[in-house]
């Protein structure tokens, strides 16, 4: 895992070129603290600044800038691709000879002898990458099939620059970064700036299966891989007991590549359903005790420890465990808008970071289970959206909105006392009731949807000026696409949530403390299949990833999984009235382009207990604490 860095002008010098590419790579040193180097090619106006993690092939040879046998291509890449050893051979048929083991190697020499599309088509793993064609003066920019790895450009006049993070971009003094109002109207919304937007103007984070190209004539961008034909190609009718052992060979097949490494490596593990899988399927192809790593809570409500502790015991792992408590959690807020240089506002970046962070006390890579939620439907919502959708659907609209006020109309704290009665009552039930009541009035399920994951329902009206962008989630064209309202909102999440959230998470809680992360359930490989699978092997009996479940079933005791989903959370309601209630006023108190009326109001609810605003104000606070930082 590296940060990789680039800019194109030809109006500067190679000293010039020379410097900014070396002050971006610079500005991303964490991402790659084994190594760095600078290169430049004054004829075509281009340098690329490259900052290594090294993982495999550890020597000299691995190292970037890397340049092609033929002396035509020059590669800076940021990732780990799994299939380089079954490639290699039919390069070197070709009479290429190799330096070295890396998979970069592999991957250039792909690109001179089969071009770039088809090499990528080809590559099963992880990628942010850029090649430049001394020749003709061409610079192509590519990211992965689901996301994994990150890259953002930005194109004024004849300036182009690249780069793994925002923060690179911003050391050039070519252009003044200027707040976008419209993506942060979005970023109200999700908690997260949407793909391609970002928190600038002009900037655009490249999307996920997608190659830009740069020369003369301009930017073009093209798609190598595409998600929507996969969902939409229709189901595969198995067998369960095929399907079991399809997705066993599959999923084994994915572990087992990312287990490739030159440097210790481990495993998140909370004891949930996916991080159990990629653990059990390491662990029966490893002749060694896999080392896995959680993190637990001091409170119960969010200590996942013991049931992780579990799983490890029964498959024999080296397990490592530390119990964080509040203060040390707080510890992280301040670093949050410098590891996170775009407003991003998941809380659980918090513990991600610090099981990120005692991880690479032991270990240099990390195997975590993020992707089967999307892939298998595990998420909660994709059953409170459609249960809810099949019982309001029937009633005329003026009911539901009245049963939804009637709902509201009955303060959280005394649902919270009725509901405490009923087995297995969720926490913080009451402010479940008032969320599950504004989805009454829905016009549709895809409204529905909507309004789950909305957080600020209005953002156009909290940001001036702006224009939320409307992207897939208002396409209303995708039901006919996708029939199935649960499939439908899997792929919106798989094309939205899970690259923008989720792996943006990942990523830059990871590299803040040099570990590379790895993610075996989004293998495009599995991702195909899962879209194959009818729903009944997804869905069974009202819970999700029936299929993994069954697959887990193998290598795992059922009664040390099952339970409720718990999510990977810390208790911000409570710090915000506590704790962290000074630092959160200043905040709030300084000036910006979002409207503070509305968050006044639900920061007053919040202080007095009427309301639990958690999630809407940490959203406003992670901005605030950005825009004070960049801004």
């Amino acid at each position: 895992m590296c940060g990789i860095t680039g800019i194109v002008d030809p109006r500067a010098g190679p000293e010039v070129l020379a410097r900014w590419a070396k002050a971006m790579a610079d500005a991303l040193a964490y991402r790659g603290p084994d190594s760095h180097d600078i290169w430049v090619d004054a004829a075509g106006g281009f340098a690329t600044g490259h900052r290594r993690l090294a993982i495999v092939d550890l020597t000299p040879t691995g190292a970037q800038p890397m340049h092609s046998a033929c002396g035509r291509y020059v590669i800076s890449y940021n990732g780990e691709v799994y299939n380089a050893p079954e490639l290699k051979p039919e390069l070197e048929a070709r009479g290429i000879r190799f330096r070295g083991h890396s998979d970069t190697e592999v991957i250039l020499e792909g690109c001179a002898a089969w071009g770039v599309k088809a090499t990528c088509q080809r590559l099963i793993g992880m990628f942010a990458l850029a090649l430049w064609d001394r020749q003709e003066r061409r610079l192509w920019l590519v990211r992965d099939r689901l996301g994994i790895k990150p890259l953002y450009w930005l194109q004024r006049g004849p300036l182009f620059l690249f780069g793994s993070e925002l923060k690179a971009l911003r050391v050039h003094d070519g252009w003044t970064p200027e707040l976008d109002r419209d993506a942060l109207a979005s970023y109200l919304r999700h908690v997260y700036v949407p793909a391609p937007h970002t928190v600038y103007r002009e900037v655009r984070k490249l999307e996920p299966g997608t190659i830009l190209s740069l020369d003369a004539s301009g930017v073009r961008q093209e798609r190598f891989w595409e998600l929507m034909p996969i969902a939409t190609a229709g189901v595969v009718e198995r067998p369960d007991a095929e399907a079991i052992e399809q997705l066993d060979a599959l999923a084994r097949d994915a572990v087992k590549r990312r287990m490739v490494a030159d440097v210790p490596l481990g495993a998140f593990l909370s004891g949930g359903v996916d991080s159990s899988t990629v653990v059990a399927l390491m662990q029966a192809q490893s002749n060694r005790p896999v080392r896995t790593f959680t993190i637990g809570f001091h409170e119960q409500a969010y200590d996942e420890a013991s049931h992780a502790a579990a799983v490890a015991k029964h498959l024999g792992t080296e397990h490592t465990e530390l119990r964080v408590d509040p203060a040390a959690a707080r510890e992280v807020i301040p670093q949050l808008p410098e590891m996170f240089d775009e407003p991003f506002a998941d809380a659980s970046q918090i513990p991600t970071f610090l099981v990120s962070r005692m991880t690479r006390q032991h270990v240099t890579v990390a195997l975590s289970g993020d992707g089967g939620d999307e892939l298998f439907a595990g998420y909660n919502r994709y059953f409170w959206a459609t249960r809810v959708w099949r019982t309001l659907r029937p009633l005329p609209q003026w009911l539901r909105r009245a049963a939804g006020c009637g709902v509201q109309a009955v303060p959280p704290a005394a649902w919270d006392a009725v509901l405490r009665l009923a087995p297995k009552a969720p926490r913080l039930a009451g402010d479940k009731m008032h969320k599950l009541a504004g989805l009454f009035d829905a016009e549709s399920e895809d409204a529905v949807y909507r309004r789950l994951l909305t957080h600020w329902p209005e953002p156009e009206q909290m940001v001036a000026g702006s224009r939320e962008p409307r992207g897939l989630i208002w396409d209303d064209g995708l039901r006919q696409r996708v029939p199935d309202f649960m499939a439908r909102m899997q792929l919106l999440d798989t094309l939205n949530y899970l690259p923008d959230d989720i792996l943006t998470k990942v990523d830059r809680a990871t590299m803040a403390v040099s570990l590379e992360g790895r993610v075996p359930l989004i293998d495009h490989r599995l991702v195909a299949f899962a879209w194959s699978l009818p729903k009944h092997q997804k869905v069974r009996d009202g819970q999700g990833k029936w299929l993994l479940r069954r697959v887990l079933d193998r290598y795992v005791p059922r009664g040390l999984i099952d339970r409720p989903k718990m999510g990977f959370a810390v208790p911000i309601d409570d710090w915000l009235r506590g704790p962290l209630r000074d630092w959160a006023e200043a905040l709030l108190a300084r000036p910006g382009p979002i409207e503070m009326t509305p968050v006044r109001s639900a920061w007053a609810e919040h202080q007095s207990g009427k309301r639990n605003w958690q999630y809407h104000l940490w959203a406003v606070l992670m901005f605030q604490a950005w825009s004070a930082r960049w801004l």
